[in-house]
């Protein structure tokens, strides 16, 4: 389970908003200082990802506060399958109808190898619309969506800076 930690920010009816700081791994290296991403890394401000979830139904009777600190989590199984098919699918397209458009320019079907290289790449958008459709759609996104897996209340909690400083 990946986990991340994130803060409370507006707390609505049926939703909550929360934001987490977006965190390099640059950071953390001990060649932060000669390292050409690690220069990049602490030239470019830390930005805040903010993301708007549904309100859980499964905290066993506690509400939910602005300013409380949950920690989210997301399976790595649901990343790796959601990155596969976002990889491999419009590769995929792209080499299969490729190798069609060639098949066809072989067979005198097709006058130009760019008719083929044109079918390669509808082939590829298509894979791409594909994988576009299947992570929107149905099973996946549902399983792509975060879970609060346990909130840590206001006056108790820690902020990311804090949690970074400690792991050092």
């Amino acid at each position: 389970m990946i986990e991340e930690l994130a803060t409370v920010t507006v707390v609505a009816q049926k939703t909550i908003t929360i934001t987490s700081q977006i965190k390099s791994s640059c950071s953390g290296c001990a060649q932060v200082d000669t390292c050409g991403s690690g220069q990049i890394a602490k030239a470019i401000p830390q930005r805040q990802l903010t993301l708007t979830l549904p309100y859980p139904k499964n905290l066993g009777g506690r509400s939910l506060n602005v300013g409380d600190c949950i920690i989210l989590g997301l399976p790595e199984n649901n990343i790796l399958a959601s990155a596969g098919q976002v990889y491999l699918l419009p590769l995929s397209g792209l080499i299969v109808s490729s190798a069609l458009g060639q098949w066809l320019v072989n067979q005198h079907v097709l006058e130009h190898e760019l008719l083929a290289f044109g079918i390669g790449l509808i082939g590829g958008y298509l894979g791409y619309r594909l994988a576009k459709y299947r992570q929107t759609q149905g099973k996946q996104s549902l399983k792509l969506q975060p879970q609060i897996l346990r909130v840590l209340p206001a006056k108790n909690a820690v902020t990311t800076d804090e949690i970074i400083t400690k792991k050092r």
